[in-house]
């Protein structure tokens, strides 16, 4: 519902703290590709900030942060 909410109002910009971190595989899944599909569509940029590196693989680009610093850029 959350994610529906934020989306209703076509921001430029969609963050997303642990979109998928209480979900079974298939709606973590599910979720994933709808926020890809809102950054194709709308040419929005999506921020994500989450542990499930199945996600973190999907991005164009990912920063990963170790002890808050970034330790990779990808």
């Amino acid at each position: 519902v959350s994610i529906a909410r934020a989306l209703v109002t076509e921001p430029e910009v969609v963050f997303a703290d642990e979109p998928t971190g209480e979900l079974d595989t298939a709606t973590a899944r599910s979720i994933a590709e709808t926020l890809g599909e809102v950054a194709a569509s709308r040419r929005a940029t999506v921020i994500v900030a989450t542990h499930d590196l199945d996600l973190a693989a999907m991005a164009q680009r990912r920063l990963d942060l170790v002890d808050g610093e970034i330790v990779t850029q990808g």
